[in-house]
């Protein structure tokens, strides 16, 4: 988890590589010996109408971004991992706002943060950062216009079948964590749940869930509405 100020700049530029465009004085000055900060799984990143601190790049861990309601359900919106982007700080940086969700560290975390000044400098003079800002900008979105899609016109159980099929056939999870990532609370997902073991698709057990037949799931999932 630990990267040694040695091993810095070569850790950055493998993950991410746009910053190799940068001359040498400037990519040390990314590098300081105290520049990498250790994060805490658990620990909260950001949060809801705070201002934008800095760009991370992530060495090592899992972020995960949550936007939460009125009512207080949660959504998991997607996941940063090393040599990703967060589109979240992204857009606060450039639109000058607020945060518009919560970044929580999900494993331990091994980053590095952009300050804002030195984030707007690489945006505005390094075409380079500049194409893989907007790159993954565009990713996010596609993902998220997924998410959107899938929240609006599939149901529940056949987005959960499809949660269920992706995480593999032995799954360590809450019933409220899986709730968080569908957008829904832990009562329905719980049910739904006791539903499919009923049907012989799982097998429950304390977070953990087994998948015991996969062909039925992923029929369930490919339904018709």
């Amino acid at each position: 988890m630990h990267t040694s100020p040695a091993d810095l700049p070569q850790s950055l530029l493998t993950l991410y590589p746009a910053l190799r465009s940068l001359p040498a004085d400037q990519l040390a000055d990314l590098c300081p010996a105290n520049a990498v900060r250790s994060v805490p799984a658990g620990a909260q990143l950001f949060s809801e109408r705070q201002d934008c601190l800095g760009f991370p790049l992530l060495l090592a861990g899992t972020i995960k971004v949550v936007k939460s309601t009125a009512n207080g359900r949660e959504m998991v919106l997607y996941r940063v991992e090393p040599g990703g982007s967060c589109i979240i700080s992204s857009s606060c940086l450039l639109g000058h706002t607020p945060y518009t969700a919560r970044g929580i560290a999900e494993t331990q975390l091994s980053l590095l943060v952009l300050p804002t000044t030195l984030f707007g400098r690489l945006v505005g003079g390094n075409a380079m950062f500049r194409d893989f800002v907007f790159h993954l900008f565009a990713e996010r979105i596609a993902e998220l216009m997924q998410l959107v899609e899938e929240v609006a016109f599939h149901r529940l159980d056949q987005r959960l079948a499809r949660l269920l099929l992706a995480k593999g056939d032995a799954i360590r999870s809450t019933h409220q964590a899986l709730a968080e990532e569908l957008g829904s609370v832990r009562e329905i997902v719980s049910r739904l749940l006791k539903g499919f073991a009923v049907q012989g698709l799982v097998k429950l057990g304390r977070e953990q869930i087994v998948v015991t037949d996969r062909v039925g799931l992923q029929e369930l999932a490919a339904s018709p509405h």
